[in-house]
């Protein structure tokens, strides 16, 4: 199971794993994290009949497995190909998009049993990934709604997301928006963002300047990954509530047993 044991691991411990994944970073010379760079198409430029013909060979439809069998999803499970391949063999930019990582789930979980947060109001899904949490936004009543993900491999999968649950497709940014003029929001989410030290540090700067400049809710779900529990977030962070997470969640990220959604207070 490379895929699986390489890019997987190493979104989960990145500074302490040194898979196949790792040592194919290095060799292309990109950043050893997603955010920081990545392209700037958009989604439009992926309309094409044969990534979404690549995408629904390679990926399964599933609503199993994770805290919100309200979804459906198409993610990398067993069942695929590209599971039990090297990772190597991957012929596009590292599919991040295709699992639904424990700290989504936990934001997804907390928006569907609590529409009033998002009902009427403008969202943002930072590092949005298969749009689990932006989908989950809308189901229950976000009057606006953009998903970020510097992949834009990442903005067709939301796409057929979208599809899958009978929604209209929302806006979705590939390009990196801390790099970008703040916008206006009523409440901003992210999900498994904090993996690597630059990143939560450029992220707790620009979240603080959200919640200052406009008053912006921010939720964050994690699963408890040493390099969020280390972080000096933590004494800004407010505890909403706390998953446990399904069997096959926990046995695909290394034996996490919960996921927690965390409100931001600098």
């Amino acid at each position: 199971m490379a895929l699986s044991l390489g890019w997987r691991a190493f979104a989960l411990f990145p500074m302490n794993h040194c898979g196949v994944f790792v040592k194919a970073m290095r060799s292309s010379g990109l950043p050893l994290f997603p955010w920081g760079h990545g392209p700037r198409r958009g989604v439009r430029s992926l309309l094409e009949p044969e990534m979404k013909a690549f995408l629904e060979e390679n990926t399964e439809v599933t609503n199993s497995g994770s805290l919100t069998p309200e979804i459906w999803l198409r993610l990398l499970t067993p069942k695929c190909k590209f599971w039990w391949e090297r990772a190597d063999l991957w012929p596009h930019s590292d599919p991040y998009w295709a699992i639904y990582w424990p700290g989504g789930q936990a934001l997804s979980r907390y928006l569907l049993d609590n529409p009033d947060v998002v009902r009427g109001k403008s969202v943002l899904d930072l590092g949005s990934g298969c749009g689990a949490t932006a989908i989950a936004a809308k189901m229950s009543g976000a009057s606006r709604i953009l998903a970020t993900d510097i992949d834009p491999i990442a903005g067709m999968a939301i796409t057929l997301n979208c599809e899958l649950n009978q929604l209209n497709p929302f806006p979705i940014l590939t390009k990196n928006i801390l790099d970008l003029e703040q916008d206006k929001w009523d409440l901003i989410v992210l999900g498994d963002m904090f993996y690597d030290e630059d990143l939560a540090d450029s992220l707790h700067r620009w979240l603080k300047n959200c919640f200052w400049t406009h008053r912006t809710q921010v939720l964050i779900g994690d699963p408890g990954r040493p390099q969020f529990r280390g972080h000096s977030i933590q004494h800004q962070l407010h505890k909403v509530v706390e998953y446990s997470l399904p069997e096959s969640t926990r046995q695909e990220n290394n034996g996490l047993t919960t996921s927690t959604v965390w409100d931001f207070q600098p």
